[in-house]
């Protein structure tokens, strides 16, 4: 799960930002910045490749509740969610924002059991990607959706190939992209009425969301003493740390700068499968990760300017 912060509603590419200045910065602030974006990207990555060690004992189910567990508990530490002012139609909006949040972590997880950590990645991005097209609607956007079509067809091909995916995860992985376009459409209006609070609540509905398949799937195995420190470090990885670098950098670089950067989580996810997991992909599937990265670019580059990307959560 990547950082979870809302903020106001806003056109956005990626759900995954605070809200920032888009004022000139320095050289060395903006490399800064850089530095503290890779790093976060890195250690998201990390995390899933470190819950993908928990998918033998628990399953990718026991590994989502763990993860949501651990992470709504750090959330709120953070976030403090009894602040939140909540009204019954703000209520509802939180609600369907924190199932899309946990439907779209335990699909990305499940996706990950016969699909590369790179590919997972590079076709949930067509949630959000798909969001910012149809927001920008303008006639450039037909060369981002045919770029992210031929990245598509080359991870997955018509007929029986080498370099083909296993297309049940696949579809795992279009559905996190599905639920991520919905978390960014209704984490915009939650985010509106309750701030930076709705991150907690959202993740805290996504745990009780998810947590009675992990419970059904893995029973009395999510208990072992073993396995918390390994699910603690996947929190910590993928909540924790991105959160703290991204607060710290996010207010000092230009929205489409932070925007592009996202846009190579794809490959970072793909290194760190092939560093940590020893994911070897095809030159196609590395031409394929490469072509939704340029459409990712380029509809960063291209939205309006009043459009910034916010926060979310993978």
């Amino acid at each position: 799960m990547r950082s979870i912060l809302l903020n106001t509603p806003r056109n956005t590419l990626h759900g995954r930002c605070h809200a920032m200045n888009d004022q000139p910065r320095s050289l060395s602030s903006t490399l800064f910045s850089v530095g503290l974006l890779l790093i976060a990207m890195a250690s998201i990555q990390s995390g899933a490749s470190l819950a993908k060690s928990m998918f033998p004992i628990i399953g990718a189910q026991g590994t989502t509740t763990l993860r949501l567990v651990f992470a709504s508990v750090i959330m709120m530490l953070i976030l403090r969610p009894w602040r939140a002012k909540l009204t019954a139609k703000s209520l509802r909006t939180v609600i369907v924002y924190g199932m899309a949040l946990g439907g779209m972590n335990f699909l990305f997880y499940m996706s990950l059991r016969t699909v590369p950590l790179g590919i997972a990645v590079a076709l949930e991005f067509t949630g959000p990607l798909a969001v910012a097209i149809y927001a920008s609607r303008r006639a450039i956007d037909f060369l981002w959706i045919a770029l992210a079509a031929a990245g598509l067809l080359l991870l997955i091909p018509i007929g029986a190939t080498a370099s083909g995916i296993d297309l049940t995860g696949a579809a795992y992985a279009l559905g996190a992209g599905a639920c991520w376009a919905l978390y960014i459409l209704f984490g915009q209006k939650a985010g509106a009425d309750n701030g930076v609070q709705t991150a907690a609540l959202g993740v805290i509905i996504a745990a009780l969301f998810v947590a009675p398949i992990g419970i059904v799937h893995a029973g009395a195995a999510l208990l072992s003493l073993s396995l918390l420190p390994v699910a603690l470090g996947v929190a910590l990885l993928s909540t924790a740390v991105p959160y703290t670098l991204e607060m710290i950098a996010l207010t000092r670089m230009p929205a489409r700068t932070f925007g592009t950067l996202m846009s190579i989580e794809p490959a970072i996810g793909a290194l760190s499968g092939l560093i940590f997991l020893q994911e070897y992909l095809s030159f196609s599937q590395w031409m394929a990760i490469a072509c939704i990265i340029l459409a990712s670019v380029g509809a960063t580059m291209t939205m309006g300017s009043s459009a910034k990307p916010a926060i979310a959560a993978d």
